[in-house]
């Protein structure tokens, strides 16, 4: 399949490029930017020379004659755009007959309320969003493996998520909020210079508090109340989240144990009973690793991911993968 990449200058849509130049069953048809991109006409490998040899590939400007060039070449379109961009971009691909992934969280939430309230914008394509399937690998695979438009589950939802719903699913949760405190690599800011992801700025800060995007996001695709503070960390890559969650009253060891088989045969899912999850452990590897620690009805969770890989463009991958009914871990799993 011929896989055509939007955005592919930044962090993930590199990382995405790489995972599919490296993919047995995908060809990179092409890398575009924006048209008033800096970036325009540059071969990838020289924004990454990590790259080289691999990926010397043109930065194409996303002209007119561009969308006629993927309307014939592409099958399947990945958007590492920004929010607003994709929620433009996508119907136009969705017209020419491609399926969409979209990395941004252009058509992750429900309504267009949400967009207003945690995106500052009023979306533009509200139809689509009871279309797009949401891009949580492990938890929604019939419905990615069926959509044409698939939103790739966010960076901290991801982490969350995988760590927090074998709980919810065997009915372990108190109605406590769920407290999360979330820890970002830089690379989560995405590649654009600001002062506050300056090497001599950076520092371990909260941000976002009380109303970031991705609390909303976790909420509805769990079910549950949650109270969710992400950091920035002085570290390139990587998530590590810290989770607080109360259990019902009588809620054993074991039973949370066996609420997390549901993931023991989840191929990218590491379950590190009794042992600490971290950054190291994840950095550049494809995996979701989720730990618990328990003392009577208050549970402590960690979950560590990669963000540009399981955070972004390895779920994308992954998705990608399930809509052509291969394993989840073709092009992934001992691929780095």
């Amino acid at each position: 399949m011929n896989v055509v990449i939007i955005g592919a200058s930044g962090y993930s849509g590199a990382e995405l490029a790489s995972l599919v130049a490296n993919h047995p069953h995908l060809k990179l048809a092409g890398c575009y930017v924006s048209e008033g991109s800096l970036d325009k006409n540059k071969l990838l490998s020289d924004l990454y020379p990590e790259h080289l040899g691999l990926l010397d590939t043109p930065l194409l400007p996303l002209s007119a004659s561009a969308f006629d060039d993927i309307n014939n070449s592409a099958d399947y379109v990945c958007l590492c755009t920004d929010h607003k961009v994709s929620v433009d971009l996508a119907p136009q691909f969705l017209a020419m007959g491609k399926k969409v992934f979209d990395l941004s969280g252009g058509y992750r939430l429900a309504s267009n309320d949400d967009y207003v309230t945690y995106y500052g914008f009023e979306h533009q394509h509200p139809e689509l969003l009871n279309e797009a399937a949401y891009g949580l690998a492990e938890w929604n695979s019939d419905a990615i493996a069926n959509a044409q438009l698939v939103a790739v589950a966010g960076c901290y939802p991801t982490a969350a998520l995988n760590a927090l719903k074998p709980l919810k699913q065997a009915d372990l949760l108190s109605d406590e909020n769920i407290i999360i405190n979330a820890v970002s690599g830089v690379t989560g800011a995405g590649r654009k210079a600001s002062v506050g992801t300056h090497f001599c700025e950076v520092s371990l800060v909260p941000y976002g508090l009380f109303n970031h995007r991705h609390g909303p996001e976790i909420e509805q695709h769990l079910g549950h109340k949650v109270l969710f503070t992400p950091h920035l960390g002085n570290f390139p890559r990587g998530i590590l989240e810290t989770i607080y969650v109360q259990l019902k009253l009588g809620v054993t060891k074991e039973n949370v144990l066996d609420a997390y088989k549901v993931l023991a045969d989840e191929p990218l899912i590491r379950l590190l009973e009794n042992k600490i999850p971290s950054i190291k452990g994840v950095a550049q590897q494809p995996y979701v690793d989720i730990g618990w620690q328990q003392q009577g009805t208050q549970l402590i969770v960690m979950s560590a991911i990669d963000n540009l890989l399981k955070g972004a463009a390895g779920q994308a991958l992954q998705c990608i993968n399930l809509s052509m009914n291969l394993k989840h871990t073709t092009g992934l799993k001992g691929a780095f």
